[in-house]
């Protein structure tokens, strides 16, 4: 007869191991776009094949196969109330950012310069931030002072904005993201990289341009 101890058995994982696992893996994913890695490449799970990834990274949806945006409300960077529904009949620029993320650093000067220039010239362009993983106002506050940045941007430190858009629908999934909404209030192109003023362009002219 075999004696010795009996087999060790394995606890179940927890729920909160889970949960904890998928935040750590959620955080990685941010963190590396942020650096910039992994750009030019086709993200998974994005608007089921509808879209289409043109030069520079940015992908767009033709207008009748586009999804609704989700609702994006909350408090802004100044304390605000801010509810992007109330922006239906204008194209809608969604802008990502964190102030401690190079690329935000990077193409904030082009969010500055166009955004003032679509507002200058009378156009139905709104702009709206999504200031994430920002613990302190201040900091992001800084940020916009410094840049220039003269439209609101809604406060969202633990990044719940970015969850409330559907899966499989050109949603943000990394700081920075750019999306771009057509006049109804519809996802109509979205990049993952930092943008330029040429590119940042390129995705709202054409929406601005539609009847």
């Amino acid at each position: 007869m075999r004696t010795g101890r009996a087999p060790r058995r394995r606890r179940p994982t927890s729920g909160r191991a889970l949960l904890l696992t998928a935040v750590t893996l959620a955080g990685a994913l941010t963190l590396s776009a942020c650096d910039g890695t992994g750009s030019g490449s086709k993200p998974s799970g994005s608007a089921g094949g509808n879209y289409v990834m043109g030069p520079g990274g940015i992908s767009t949806v033709a207008k009748g196969a586009r999804d609704a945006a989700p609702k994006l409300d909350g408090e802004s960077v100044d304390g605000e109330a801010l509810d992007t529904t109330a922006l239906k009949g204008k194209v809608v620029v969604l802008n990502v950012w964190g102030s401690w993320c190079p690329p935000c650093r990077a193409e904030a000067p082009h969010f500055a310069k166009v955004s003032k220039e679509f507002a200058d010239a009378g156009k139905d362009v709104a702009f709206v931030g999504i200031n994430v993983r920002d613990y302190s106002k201040q900091s992001a506050a800084a940020f916009e002072e410094n840049f220039g940045i003269s439209y609101p941007s809604l406060y969202d430190p633990d990044g719940k904005l970015m969850l409330r858009f559907p899966a499989g629908t050109l949603n943000p999934q990394s700081i920075p993201s750019t999306i771009v909404l057509d006049k109804e209030g519809r996802i109509a192109a979205r990049t993952l990289i930092a943008v330029n003023e040429e590119q940042l362009r390129s995705m709202i002219d054409p929406l601005l341009a539609e009847k």
